[in-house]
């Protein structure tokens, strides 16, 4: 099975399609975002993102961009701008940037047509009567005693509410739908409740704000949404969408909400609530740290847009939760870096080798070709000397069978150089190995044409002549998962290291990536690398047991 047939089908896409070949929308396509912006977004979003805008894309239709401001708060700056950045970096571009609060005006008259149709009425019961008056999913609710007053009554109070003449919580406006209805949602809801709080949009006309489900299906009815495209909760919310449009009857063709799986993926935590109190608590750097999945975290992490956006049509829509591996996001990263990504030579846990039998003053500068699997990208020049350093796993003193890497008496390829022999391990007076004693074989030279015996094993290297000091973070999940299912924050996910590098890593500029030949692809961080320090963040490991079923 190729890449491309591997992606899944898009049962939305199937809906849509069915409504352009009745005409329904005119064949017109018009979606929209509609977060919240009280944190920052997550690769939960990322799925809604690419669904929403990519959707519009296909259909040559149109996005916006609308922020669900309902809540009468002061909304953070930071938050509106990291989304913006957010959507922008995956490669979307909004119709339009609107606020829900544009709409409050015709909100309030949507409301007062619901009253004059006697559907809406003003409730005096407090939040806690409100919930035992509603019942449970076996038992019916109860009718308020405020159900019947009458249609002039209720304008009355509304615009009583409106003027601020009650306090918070002293009265509601509800629809009048049905107390016994089996969906809870439409038994009677709350659609405006009074709050004495400045709004950030609309500063202090208004003290009485709309509830989201009143305020949601008006939005995309104004903007002239035709599919207005949600995550599954909102799936038992549907008939009171659809009631309100239906019951304020100012549309002729309403919007039609179509409701998909949200993305759960292992190992990670999607909910704002408790990655605001990782952030708040101190347990991570900032909403970007790269343990984080928010997508400001991913981004510095060093995953590419190319990768998410992969990821998200691979995974598709479905109608029903699930979890996704991690495995698989990681597997796109993969994927995509490798085709873009040049690979440097990088040691771990550096080990000396000395070549006895190389000149002293002698130094050779080797072709190394940047990406084995795009020869287009060229190659590179890296030096070659008397004293080099080794990864510290790719020597063994005592090795266990089929190890083919560096060991006494075994003669190894060095990456783009030459065959060396391991003759003598060198050691401190505690027994810690000091370095080793190598021989090389001129002939065997990289690239000569050389056809003589072959080697199991290849190593890579960095002249210790010049080799650049850096720092490598390397990043485990945030979270772990027990037996039962539970998540608790990983103390290891994070691990520094110093490392040495070829001397071209010292041209890395902030989120720069490379490949480290043999450890996996890492990003230049953005915060803390400077002209003075080099600090990578591993982006992803090199080979992974999961598989693309």
């Amino acid at each position: 099975m190729s890449e491309k047939e591997n992606k899944t089908s898009n049962f939305i896409h199937n809906i849509i399609d069915a409504d352009n070949e009745t005409g329904k929308y005119g064949g017109e396509v018009y979606t929209r975002f509609p977060p919240e912006p009280n944190g920052y977004l997550h690769i939960g979003h990322a799925k809604s993102i690419c669904l929403n805008f990519s959707t519009a894309e296909k259909y040559n239709g149109k996005c916006n961009l609308r922020y669900d401001d309902t809540n009468p708060v002061k909304e953070d700056e930071e938050y509106i701008d990291s989304i913006e950045e957010d959507v922008k970096w995956l490669g979307f571009q909004w119709d339009k940037k609107l606020w829900a609060s544009d709409y409050f005006d015709k909100m309030y008259e949507a409301a007062l047509e619901l009253i004059k149709k006697e559907k809406a009425f003003v409730c005096d019961l407090d939040a806690e009567e409100i919930r035992e008056y509603r019942g449970t999913l076996k038992e019916p609710g109860k009718e308020s005693p405020y159900r019947k007053r009458s249609k002039e009554e209720n304008l009355k109070l509304f615009e009583e509410m409106k003027a601020g003449k009650y306090s918070d919580g002293e009265k509601v406006l509800r629809a009048k739908i049905d107390m016994a209805s089996p969906n809870i949602n439409m038994r009677d809801p709350v659609i405006y409740r009074i709050a004495h709080v400045p709004h950030h949009n609309t500063k202090n006309k208004w003290c009485i704000y709309p509830m989201y489900d009143f305020a949601h299906p008006i939005e995309d009815a104004i903007e002239g949404i035709t599919h207005s495209i949600c995550t599954l909760e909102f799936e038992d919310h549907r008939p009171l969408y659809d009631w309100f449009l239906a019951e304020v009857g100012w549309w002729q063709t309403p919007p039609r909400q179509i409701e998909f799986a949200r993305l759960n993926i292992s190992k990670t935590v999607m909910s704002k609530r408790l990655l605001k109190s990782l952030v708040e608590n101190g347990d991570v750097e900032g909403w970007d740290d790269p343990r984080m999945p928010t997508i400001a975290g991913l981004r510095r992490r060093g995953y590419t847009p190319a990768a998410i956006r992969d990821f998200c049509e691979r995974i598709g829509v479905a109608k029903s939760n699930s979890t996704v591996d991690i495995a698989l996001l990681e597997h796109c990263v993969r994927e995509d870096l490798k085709k873009t990504t040049e690979t440097r030579n990088v040691v771990e846990n550096p080990l000396k080798v000395i070549i006895t039998n190389y000149p002293e003053d002698k130094t050779e500068e080797m072709e190394i070709e940047n990406n084995a699997n795009v020869p287009e990208m060229g190659t590179r020049k890296v030096t070659f000397s008397k004293e080099l350093f080794v990864d510290g796993e790719d020597f063994a003193e005592f090795p266990v069978k089929k190890y083919f890497r560096l060991f006494p008496g075994n003669e190894v390829r060095f990456k783009g150089a030459y065959f060396i022999t391991c003759n003598d391990v060198i050691k401190n007076p505690d027994g810690t190995i000091k370095e080793l004693h190598c021989t090389y074989d001129p002939a065997t030279r990289s690239g000569s044409g050389f056809d003589g015996r072959k080697v199991k094993g290849t190593i890579h290297w960095v002249d210790a002549k010049n080799a650049l000091k850096i720092k490598i973070r390397n990043y485990d999940h945030l979270m772990t998962e027990g037996d039962d299912g539970s998540k608790k924050i990983n103390p290891d996910s994070l691990r520094e290291v110093t490392a040495y590098a070829e001397t071209s890593v010292a041209n890395a500029m902030p989120c720069e990536r490379y490949q480290f030949f043999r450890h996996g692809y890492y990003i230049a961080d953005k915060i803390f690398t400077s002209e003075k320090e080099k600090v990578f963040n591993r982006i992803v490991d090199l080979k992974s047991s999961f598989k693309i079923k």
